[in-house]
C-alpha cells in the first residue's frame, strides 16, 4: 500500500464521507426514535394494509423489540441503499476518474507499481465503508441508550453490522472490478452501478408476493439475511462468510486486471 496516496485520497474524499455520515445520522436517529412498543399493533395494521409496499422495502416483518425494529426498518433498505450510492461514487473517484481524465499517467510515472496503486485504492474503499459501518453502529447504540436504555440487544446488533459490512464489501468489489476492467468511465462506472441497482430492484420485486420470489436467487442482497442473523441461524452466518470470501476474490481479480490491462493512457 502507498501511504502517501492513501492520505491523498482521504483528504480528497473526507467531505463526501462526512456528507453520507450526516445523511445516515438523520435516518438512523429518526428510525430509532420512532420505536414504541405501544405502536406495534398500529404498525402491524399499516403493514397489512400496504403489505406489498412494506415488503418491497424489506419492512414486512413484525417488530416487537428494538433490535427487530431497527433490523426491519433500517437494515432492510436504508443502510444498504445509501452506502451503495456511496460505493458507486467512490469507485468513480478512486479508479474511473483517473483513467478517464488521463491522470493515471501521473500515478504510473512514479516509482509505484500498478498493483500497489490498485491495492491502495481498494484498501481505501474498504476503509471508507468500514468507517460508515462503525459510525452507524456507534450512533444507533448511543441513540438507543439515550432514548431506550438497555432495550437494544447490542451483541446481536454488532453481528448484524458485521453482516452489513460483508455485504457492502461484496458490492464494492463488483464496482471495483468493473472499474479495473473497462477503459472508459461510462462503462467502468455504468456496469458496476447497473449491477448494484439491478440487485436492489430484483430484491424488491422478489419480496412482493410469491410469484416473483424466485428472483431472490438472482441478487446477492439475499445473502444478507437480517432476520436470520438476529435469530442466530447458522445458515445466515454462512451466507455472510460467503460475502466476505467472494468480495476478497473479486478484489484480487480486479487488482490483477488493473496490473495487466492496457489503459491507453
Amino acid at each position: 500500500m502507498n501511504k502517501t496516496l492513501f492520505l491523498k485520497e482521504f483528504k480528497s474524499n473526507y467531505k463526501i464521507i462526512l456528507i453520507f455520515m450526516a445523511v445516515l445520522t438523520m435516518y438512523s436517529s429518526m428510525i430509532v426514535a420512532m420505536f414504541d412498543p405501544k405502536l406495534g399493533e398500529s404498525l402491524k395494521m399499516m403493514e397489512q394494509s400496504m403489505s406489498d409496499l412494506f415488503n418491497a422495502f424489506g419492512m414486512g416483518n413484525s417488530a416487537t423489540t428494538l433490535i427487530e425494529f431497527v433490523g426491519n426498518y433500517l437494515y432492510g433498505f436504508i443502510v444498504i441503499v445509501f452506502p451503495m450510492v456511496f460505493i458507486i461514487l467512490m469507485v468513480n473517484r478512486l479508479i474511473s476518474r483517473y483513467i478517464d481524465k488521463g491522470s493515471l499517467a501521473y500515478l504510473l510515472a512514479t516509482p509505484n507499481k500498478r498493483s500497489r496503486i490498485s491495492i491502495t485504492q481498494g484498501i481505501f474503499l474498504a476503509f471508507a465503508l468500514l468507517l460508515l459501518v462503525i459510525y452507524i453502529s456507534v450512533l444507533v447504540i448511543l441513540v438507543s441508550q439515550i432514548l431506550f436504555p438497555n432495550d437494544l440487544d447490542v451483541s446481536s446488533f454488532l453481528l448484524l453490522n458485521i453482516g452489513l459490512y460483508g455485504l457492502l464489501l461484496f458490492l464494492s468489489s463488483i464496482c471495483f472490478l468493473s472499474a479495473c476492467f473497462f477503459q472508459e468511465a461510462r462503462f467502468s462506472t455504468g456496469v458496476g452501478a447497473g449491477i448494484l441497482i439491478a440487485s436492489v430492484l430484483l430484491q424488491m420485486v422478489s419480496q412482493v408476493g410469491d410469484k416473483f420470489e424466485f428472483l431472490k436467487y438472482a441478487t446477492p442482497l439475499t445473502l444478507f439475511d437480517v432476520n436470520g442473523i438476529l435469530a442466530s441461524h447458522q445458515e445466515a452466518f454462512v451466507k455472510v462468510g460467503v460475502l466476505y470470501i467472494v468480495a476478497i476474490i473479486l478484489y484480487f481479480i480486479a487488482i490483477k486486471l488493473f496490473k495487466r490491462r492496457d489503459f491507453s493512457i
